[in-house]
């Protein structure tokens, strides 16, 4: 049997088929989940719809709005009775604070990308939890550029070197409850996200060929390890970023 059979998962994230998040659905798919989708208004929800389909349970769900995450996560509720894991797979900055000088980086800009990036991770898991099911996990997406200062990443390394804090203060709460927080630290991937970082087709090629096989990662690997951190397979790793870049972190 599969080992998410039967379990509803929630993917918040989702914008195109090359989304990192829609790797994560379709992993959990496999193992026979069903997705209950996000999405951040009305704009976001004709091209989920599309890709998702009529059929898929999808609610919106701005990040920024801690009455539209409690309205969210109620109408989750009432549908799904519990939910068995979440996939958080959010985050934003202005375009304009990812390159120049990291000096330079406005206090409004700063905020706004602490507040959809890393904020929003502890509003979600707050009006999350009381739904979510015992051995149940959460999974949040970050990058290298939280250790590292990548180049054209500025703000958003920032941010998720915050998200990642967020993790593992989350994880120490949330542990006693019987749910699990955990993070992907993923690859450069090309998606929507990606290309909104100056000369990004330059990153992904610098980390390809960075990886053993010179072979850069998948949405599809992204998944797989996503699946598998949300299932009761992972119960040993609470609070952990997990490396899913093809070894681009061991050089």
């Amino acid at each position: 049997m599969s080992f998410l059979e039967g379990k509803k998962i929630v993917i918040m994230g989702v914008a195109n088929k090359r989304s990192i998040a829609w790797g994560c659905a379709e992993a959990m798919m496999q193992q026979g989940a069903e997705i209950i989708y996000t999405y951040q208004n009305e704009r976001m929800k004709k091209s989920l719809v599309k890709l998702v389909g009529e059929d898929a349970f999808t609610v919106e769900c701005d990040v920024a709005s801690d009455e539209s995450i409690e309205k969210a996560m109620d109408t989750i509720g009432e549908y799904a009775g519990e939910i068995h894991g979440l996939v958080h797979a959010v985050a934003y900055a202005n375009k304009e604070e990812l390159s120049g000088n990291v000096s330079d980086i406005s206090r409004d800009g700063y905020q706004l990308a602490q507040d959809i990036s890393s904020y929003s991770l502890i509003a979600v898991s707050k009006y999350a939890q009381k739904y979510l099911a015992p051995n149940s996990g959460i999974v949040s997406m970050s990058y290298l550029g939280s250790q590292r200062a990548i180049p054209n990443y500025n703000m958003m390394g920032i941010a998720k070197a915050s998200l990642e804090a967020a993790i593992r203060y989350l994880a120490a709460e949330f542990s006693p409850k019987g749910i699990r927080v955990n993070g992907i630290s993923a690859g450069a991937i090309k998606t929507l996200a990606v290309t909104g970082v100056k000369d990004y087709q330059k990153l992904i090629e610098l980390s390809e060929s960075r990886t053993p096989d010179q072979q850069g990662v998948t949405i599809e690997e992204v998944g797989n390890t996503c699946a598998f951190l949300i299932s009761p397979l992972s119960s040993g790793i609470i609070g952990d970023i997990i490396y899913v870049d093809k070894g681009v972190h061991l050089s």
